[in-house]
Order: C-alpha cells, then structure tokens, then sequence
C-alpha cells in the first residue's frame, strides 16, 4: 500500500497539517520569481524571504530575469536578500509562464513555489506552504493576499525584520475574487473539481515532480498560464489547498483588476481550447485541442459494420466536445497485391477508410494518455449510444463529483465513463496494488476517492448498433426542379431570378428617393404571397433523407 493520504475529492481538512512553528522541515524549496522590470519592487519581495521562518539552508531563490534591456544584478539590488538567491536569464520566449518555468528548469528544490515580483510575504508564509508538501506528495497549495497601494512601503528601506507587512495594518485592502470562491466551498474542501479553477495568482506550491508530470507550465500563453496548469495538475490527481495562514501582499492592483473585461476576453480563446472543463466557454459543433471527452473502442476481431455504426453514433451525439479513439492492429495493413473481398485486413482496412477524413477520429494501438477530462470506454461494438447518451452520462458525472458510472448492457457487457482526474489519483495512493493490471482495484479505490454508480444501458439511451437508426444527409438525386417551387417546399418565402431581384431593387431605390424628395411613393401592384409549407410539411421534407 501506498503512504500517501487518500483525500476524498477535494476535502483536504482530512490532512493532519501541523502548527507553524511546532513542526520540524526537511524538504527542500525552490522560490522562483519571474521578473520584468522590477528593480522597484523586488528588494522589498527579497527582503520579505530573507525574514522568512522555513530554514534557510531549505530555501533558495531563483529569479528569472524577463527583461533583456534592462537586467537585473544582484549587487544593484538594495535591501537583505536570503543567502540562496541567484538570477537566471530568459534566454528564448518572454512573458510570466515563459519565465516561470525557465526558472524551474534551473531550480534545486524539491517543492517549487511561485512568487510573483511584486509580492510581499509574511514570516511564515513559506512555512505555511511548505507542510502540506511533507504529507502528500500531490498537493497544489494556494496561498492568501490581499491587494494594496505600495507607497507606504516604499517609503522605508528594505529590511528583514519580519515586520514590513505591518505598514499596511491600517491600509484599505482589496480582496482577491477566489476569496469568494473561498468562502462558498469551505476553503476548496467542497469545491470538488471545481477547485482547479482558482489557480491563479502569485502564490501558489507543488512538488518538483507533479509540475513535471503534468508538462510544466505551457510557456507559449501570455495570460492565463495559471489555470492551464491547474487544469492539467488537477488531470494528474491534484488537491488544491487553501491556506489562508500562507499570507503575502500584492503591491499594486493585477492586470485582471484594472483591466479585466479585456483580460477576460483575451484569456476566453486561449483558455476554452485548452481547458476543458470551462465548458461554459465552449460552443457546440466546435472542436478543441483537447476534448472533454474521449470515446475509447477496441476494434479488433469486430465485425467492421457494427464498429462502423457505433462509431457513427458517437459522432452524431449532441455532445459533439469529443475524440473517438479506435485501437486496432493499424500497422498490419499494407500494400500488398489481394483481392479486395479477400484481404484479411478488409475489416481494419474498411473503418480507417470511413474516417480516413474525420478529425475526431484517432486510429492507436495502443490507448496511451488519456486524451479528455472524461474517458469512454466501449467494451465491444454491439452497443451504440443515442443522441443524449453521452451529454447525459457525463452531465450525471458531473453534477454528482463522481469519478466513475459504469453502464450494463443487456448482454452483460458494461460501458465505462471515468474522470481522468479520479484514476490519477487512485494511482498515486493505490502503491503496488494498484497495478493497471488490476483495474477493479482501481475502481475500488475511485469510488472511495470519488464515488461512483451504475446504470442500466437501456435507461442510459444505448441501442443494439445493428439497428440504431443514423441519420443521413438528405437525398439530391432527381430531375431539375422549378426554382420557386422548390424553395417553397423548402420552406422560402422569397426568392427569384437574377432579372426579378434586380426590377424589385429598382422600385425600392426609386421608393425612397421619391420619399427624400417629399413625394408620395407610388404604391407597388400587390403580389399573392406564396403558400408557405405548414411544419408538418417540412417534417415530411426531413423525413425524406432518412433510413
């Protein structure tokens, strides 16, 4: 069995963090700041660690100088600084995410804690921090600010007292929104996984080997980089833990106080593609980087028809956020000279022809990294979802935290729907019994973590794939018809030829020249409105292009 705690969701008031000051660190941090002109406010950020309680020998600070034209040197900058302070260059790429992760690339420490260049923090800022990486190894902490005007500070000298936050006891402050959020989901522990998206600002800590395995921070973003990471953080089986005795103060207002509509705006289009579960950002019939779920089928020795038709099916879902992902001996199909109705790989050969042309769709060997926020997997092909199947099944998921809804066929056979979030997290705490070899034990362990339930197939919307019905495009053989008839079956009310547009363009231009001029308009012969077809009628139409 694994030693890490199993924290259920996001409820980290399980965890057993001890005092400040009553506990003894081992482990090593890597404070990094990324810079960009900050020659004014950097001592003062420096100082605040210089005071700090955590260890010094544990501690070191690498700032990660963004800005070429005017770079930072140590021996220029005033004030006390801890003695583990270096500055790293940005070499290649600018921007906050950029040299955030430059600077991790450089840093020593076991935990990496984000320190933006005009934060002050407390004492024991660090040390607050710094527990919850000595009890579970997937922590994200979240520290606390508050948002005030610098000039009071800047007023004296740097110095490491410990004492510097004091000049704004009297201060007006401004809240950060995630305090809301705060407030509403008891400090994260009921936010569930909803929690990722409060990632943001200038305090926050993991451990060196979760930034790692969720791919760093994605250093082409100019804005927003926080809540990409806490999405793909939260993929790898993060809890998020707010401490509001990990305290700083933010020198000045952010970007998204002074000019948040247009922060909001900027961050919509990047963010929407990357992140899945800002949904409410999304539109339908869109496709996106990543998507929220993914359709998982192993095709091999199925019947090409009946894969076929299930795939079609998921396609034609109304949640259309999706990736299909066929497994399959992909690379067996070659070139060779065969009678096409004799090729032993007529099967495998047929379905990459019928998507050969579909974005959605991945051919694999192999199911590799979970590609979406949710995983379908379809333990065979007989069984084809129809249209709000899946935007139900994931909506349960969802609106319930779960990590896992297992749906039984007739058959028997169970279709499986699975938080990304939730099997990652069961891995880390599962130890050795959690080999993927044995996945009822990790299913054991998501409904622990998680919850889960199960459905029958024929509640959930599944039909026999042999015979779903599909919707076609519509027919388009048949002879030429007269123009206005059949945009009135269509169900137009205009409409005519290039001649009549033209007589119809002219009467109204001569309309209102004749009103500008102050004359009465002549009154245009009255035409009898064509019949317009009833619904029933359009409904027949649709009807038409369907098997």
């Amino acid at each position: 069995m694994s030693d890490q705690p199993r924290v259920r969701r996001n409820d980290w008031g399980t965890l057993d963090a001890p005092a400040l000051g009553r506990w003894e660190p081992t482990r090593s941090v890597s404070v990094v700041i990324p810079a960009y002109g900050a020659q004014r406010l950097l001592p003062y950020v420096l100082a605040g660690l210089a005071a700090q309680t955590y260890p010094a020998h544990l501690l070191e600070v690498v700032v990660a100088d963004d800005d070429p034209a005017r770079p930072l040197e140590l021996s220029e900058l005033t004030g006390p600084r801890p003695e583990r302070t270096r500055i790293v260059r940005v070499e290649t790429g600018w921007g906050r995410a950029n040299a955030c992760h430059t600077g991790a690339l450089a840093a020593d420490g076991e935990v990496l804690h984000w320190l933006d260049a005009d934060m002050l923090v407390e004492p024991e800022e660090v040390e607050a921090q710094l527990r919850w990486h000595h009890l579970i190894d997937h922590a994200v902490v979240l520290g606390h600010k508050w948002f005030v005007d610098p000039d009071s500070l800047l007023a004296r000298d740097p110095d490491a007292s410990g004492r510097m936050h004091e000049v704004f006891a009297t201060a007006e402050k401004e809240r950060h929104w995630v305090e809301d959020v705060w407030d509403r989901t008891d400090d994260l522990r009921t936010a569930g996984p909803r929690a990722l998206r409060t990632h943001v600002g200038a305090t926050a800590s993991l451990r060196r080997t979760l930034y790692d395995e969720a791919g760093g921070m994605d250093t082409g973003l100019r804005l927003g980089e926080d809540i990409d990471l806490g999405y793909r953080l939260a993929e790898c089986g993060a809890v998020f833990v707010a401490d509001r005795e990990a305290r700083s103060w933010h020198l000045g207002r952010s970007h998204q106080q002074s000019r948040q509509e247009e922060v909001n705006d900027y961050n919509t289009h990047f963010l929407a593609d990357r992140v899945p579960d800002l949904q409410p950002q999304r539109r339908r019939g869109r496709l996106y980087s990543v998507p929220y779920l993914e359709v998982v089928l192993d095709t091999r020795g199925l019947d090409h028809t009946a894969v076929i038709a299930t795939v079609d099916s998921v396609l034609g879902s109304s949640l259309t956020d999706l990736s299909v992902t066929l497994l399959g001996d992909w690379s067996r199909i070659t070139e060779e000279r065969t009678h096409p109705l004799d090729d032993e790989q007529r099967a495998p050969r047929l379905v990459r022809a019928a998507y050969a042309g579909e974005p959605r769709v991945l051919l694999a060997e192999s199911s590799g990294r979970r590609r979406g926020q949710f995983r379908l997997v379809l333990a065979n092909a007989d069984w084809a979802p129809t249209p709000e199947t899946l935007g139900t099944l994931v909506l349960h998921l969802e609106r319930t935290h779960h990590g896992l809804r297992q749906v039984l066929m007739a058959d028997g056979s169970v279709a499986r729907v699975e938080r990304t979030a939730a099997y990652a997290r069961a891995a880390k705490v599962a130890g050795p019994e959690g080999n993927p070899a044995d996945p009822e034990r990790l299913d054991d362990l998501v409904d622990e973590l998680f919850g889960s339930w199960w459905v029958e197939g024929g509640d959930a919307g599944f039909e026999p794939s042999v015979t779903i019905k599909r919707p076609r495009l519509r027919g388009t053989a048949g002879p030429a018809q007269d123009p206005a008839e059949s945009w009135r079956e269509l169900g137009g009310t205009g409409g005519g030829s290039p001649q009549q547009k033209g007589r119809r363009a002219g009467a109204q231009q001569g309309k209102q020249a004749a009103q500008q001029a102050g004359q009465p308009a002549q009154p245009e012969p009255r035409r009898q409105a064509p019949a317009r077809p009833g619904r029933s009628r359009i409904g027949s139409l649709l009807r038409r292009g369907r098997r």
